[in-house]
């Protein structure tokens, strides 16, 4: 046996290298390492997508902004600087998908409350009628925490902006109408270099736990 051995020994060591090669290659084809798409105007829906930016097809991050949340604050890229942020548009007296989207996102707040790396972002889309005050009854209302979400209102142009020029999700009405926005169910994931890492539908629960599972994932890409 050990003469065998010694013989064919370069034989079964070159068969060993390849079988581990063989199995590790195997475990990474049938268990593949999760990623998170980096998203750019050209990978979306060009209904969502403004005119200027929609062949855009790489480098895509989140212009600066500027808004006043429900407390007064001015709120600026400064303040979601190195954060993983969930960003969406609504506004306070709707009654369809908006209440749905809010509770939702309140799960994602409660899910990183003790982690001052996740933060939210709401865009009113009727800033003429979300005031301040308006703004702060809604937060109360839906146990919205001030340190970890902002509702913004501001003007309406510049909402529309980040709207379809950064955040990628918003519809308008005819060419008559350049700054009525229809919004969407859209939640939108940026990471903390201001780039988009995925879209989930903010009316689903299912979605929800997608969007915080991909949030984790995030988490510990940036570690």
């Amino acid at each position: 046996m050990l003469q065998f051995l010694k013989k064919y020994k370069v034989f079964i060591f070159t068969l060993l290298i390849f079988s581990i090669l063989f199995l590790t290659l195997s475990y990474r084809f049938l268990n593949p390492k999760k990623r998170l798409p980096v998203m750019n105007p050209s990978d979306v829906n060009p209904e969502m997508v403004d005119d200027s930016v929609q062949f855009v097809s790489k480098y895509h991050t989140i212009a600066n902004f500027s808004f006043t949340n429900q407390n007064g604050k001015t709120v600026t890229q400064n303040d979601y600087d190195g954060k993983i942020y969930v960003a969406d548009f609504f506004f306070t007296t709707c009654q369809t998908i908006c209440p749905i989207m809010t509770n939702n996102l309140v799960d994602v707040q409660n899910a990183f409350l003790n982690n001052s790396k996740v933060m939210l972002l709401s865009h009113s889309v009727l800033p003429e009628q979300d005031s301040v005050p308006v703004l702060k009854k809604y937060a109360l209302e839906r146990g919205v925490i001030d340190k970890k979400w902002n509702l913004v209102t501001g003007d309406k142009k510049e909402i529309y902006y980040v709207a379809r020029k950064s955040y990628l999700v918003v519809k308008t009405g005819n060419a008559s109408e350049l700054y009525d926005m229809v919004h969407t169910e859209n939640l939108v994931l940026v990471d903390t270099k201001k780039r988009i890492r995925g879209f989930y539908d903010g009316t689903k629960k299912e979605e929800t736990q997608r969007l915080i599972a991909d949030i984790n994932f995030l988490l510990k890409e940036d570690d």
